[in-house]
């Protein structure tokens, strides 16, 4: 008995295709754009890092004009920022909480906006990890 896949939900990713902040080639109508130029280095993006916890690791992108940038592969170290605002460099134990996504607890992945839980006690990130390059967060005092 042969057995039919609907091709429509499976989301399949090409490798060779690049990822870009262009303008869509279908009009609302759906009819097509004319094409205005073609791609520009400018254009492309990047897929999503995952930032889990583990010993430090990055990885440097060239950028336009030569610039290099540091994603953050992994990392065990935040800095956490208290009432008063001194920071302390502290270990990262687990993850407790994620806005961003649900699943993101259970895989250990750090964003903007996740609860960790520190040495310290539970702490908010407030920076972007993938783009920054650290895990800063500020230390939730209880009530």
């Amino acid at each position: 008995m042969l057995t039919y896949l609907n091709i429509s939900t499976y989301n399949f990713v090409n490798d060779s295709m690049a990822l870009t902040h262009f303008r869509s080639k279908r009009k609302s109508t759906g009819g097509l754009y004319k094409r205005i130029r073609k791609k520009k280095k400018r254009d492309f993006g990047s897929d999503f890092i995952p930032i889990k916890i583990g010993s430090k690791k990055k990885k440097v992108i060239e950028g336009l004009a030569n610039i290099r940038k540091q994603r953050l592969l992994q990392i065990d170290k935040a800095n956490v920022f208290d009432s008063s605002g001194k920071a302390k460099i502290t270990k990262i134990l687990s993850v407790k909480e994620n806005s961003a996504n649900p699943h993101f607890v259970r895989m250990g992945i750090i964003t903007k906006g996740a609860i960790i839980e520190t040495e310290l006690g539970l702490a908010k990130v407030v920076s972007r990890p993938g783009q920054d390059g650290v895990v800063n967060a500020i230390k939730i005092e209880k009530k």
